[in-house]
């Protein structure tokens, strides 16, 4: 992708505090945001709230009948099944622990580093939906880049303290 796209998408970003979002009565839509080098950098500050929302996932996508492995990015159906996708699920724990969807927060780009390394940097339009949705994916492959972000947020975590 150009950088001339990242430029022309504009989309705001909640970064208020977690209880702040649990507050309110009706949630704004989730904003899908695009990306930038910063972003994409691999050793961005972590806080627990990475954890917690990498744990969540892992507990959302925790057997067979939980996942989703036809991912259109489009979550609220998956609410109605009780089937998730690997987005779908981050999605959710992310709006769960800070009451609001941050699509470019460190829990989710770690995932998405994870994908890339699983996959050897093969190249995706939507990393999370399109690892999700390879034929050759199984669970066990999502529920793998789970923990390795997982892992790799709690080395940080650890090492900033």
């Amino acid at each position: 992708m150009s950088p001339t796209l990242f430029v022309t998408v504009s989309l705001a970003i909640s970064l208020g505090h977690p209880a702040e979002g649990r507050a309110q009565a009706t949630r704004p839509a989730p904003q899908i945001t695009a990306t930038s080098p910063a972003l994409e950098e691999r050793d961005q500050p972590v806080t627990a709230d990475d954890v917690a929302i990498l744990t969540r996932a892992e507990a959302l996508l925790s057997n067979a009948s939980a996942w989703n492995r036809a991912d259109d990015r489009e979550c609220k159906d998956d609410e109605a099944t009780g089937k998730r996708s690997l987005f779908c699920a981050l999605q959710k724990a992310c709006i769960e622990v800070l009451g609001s969807y941050d699509h470019r927060r460190v829990a989710l780009q770690e995932v998405r580093f994870a994908v890339e390394d699983a996959t050897r940097g093969r190249a995706f339009e939507h990393r999370l939906r399109d690892f999700n949705n390879l034929p050759e994916t199984r669970l066990e492959d999502v529920q793998r880049v789970l923990a390795v972000a997982k892992e790799r947020v709690m080395a940080r975590l650890k090492a900033q303290k």
